[in-house]
């Protein structure tokens, strides 16, 4: 029999299993935890900074829309308002030119209702209907004049007739042939008249006249105050 080896049959030692090695002055897992609030709290701020600049941004953009918006509600207003005064003013003008142009058609009516009047035919029906339309015309704001003895202005007055008048001292309406007609400041036809202007060389004669005038006055008067002062007397 072969001799057996003492102690070889004994179990070998069964190797332990090794722990991980842990490094030293390493935290621990419930150390992990702790790290991330911190992280979290240095992240919160900035989100709400880029957050507030969003919205800033926004309300800029708003606010420049809205100037934009306001300004051209503005400019259609005032345009809106230049063209309603424009369309009033063109209305207004459109009545006063169909007033005047259907007052220019009945001048010759009038005019022959004036020279009616002063013949003294304006009489009975005829000086109803008369005074009647002259009535109308007025109301229309047909105004007349010219007047003999105002002063000759050619923007109103037309001359059909010259003279010369000793006493005149400047152009004068002298005879007023047809009366002119007016609408508001608007002439629709001018006063036809005759004039008369200062004959010439009657301011130069004039003078002569007052000085001799003047000279026998005063020689009057020196005879009388002789007089007054017990001059000699005659024989």
């Amino acid at each position: 029999m072969t001799e057996e080896t003492p102690g070889f049959d004994e179990q070998q030692p069964q190797a332990q299993p090794q722990q991980p090695d842990v490094p030293s002055g390493a935290a621990s897992d419930d150390a992990e935890p702790q790290a991330a609030p911190e992280q979290d709290k240095g992240a919160a701020p900035a989100g709400d900074a880029a957050d507030t600049a969003g919205l800033t941004a926004q309300l800029d953009q708003a606010r420049a829309a809205l100037s934009e918006r306001t300004a051209d509600l503005q400019r259609l207003q005032a345009e809106y308002q230049n063209y309603r005064r424009r369309v009033e003013r063109d209305r207004a003008t459109v009545k006063e030119i169909a007033v005047a142009n259907l007052l220019t058609e009945l001048l010759p009516v009038l005019d022959d209702i004036g020279r009616a009047r002063e013949h003294g035919e304006l009489v009975g029906g005829f000086k109803s209907v008369a005074e009647s339309l002259e009535t109308v015309a007025a109301k229309m704001g047909l105004q007349q004049f010219g007047k003999e003895g105002e002063p000759f202005d050619p923007t109103v007055h037309e001359a059909l007739m010259h003279s010369y008048a000793p006493d005149v001292t400047e152009t004068t309406c002298v005879a007023i042939l047809q009366p002119g007609y007016r609408i508001g400041e608007r002439t629709i036809r001018p006063a036809r008249v005759a004039v008369a202007e200062p004959q010439p060389g009657a301011q130069t004669v004039k003078p002569a006249e007052e000085s001799a005038k003047d000279e026998a006055d005063g020689q009057g008067k020196g005879k009388g105050k002789d007089k007054d002062n017990g001059g000699p007397e005659e024989g």
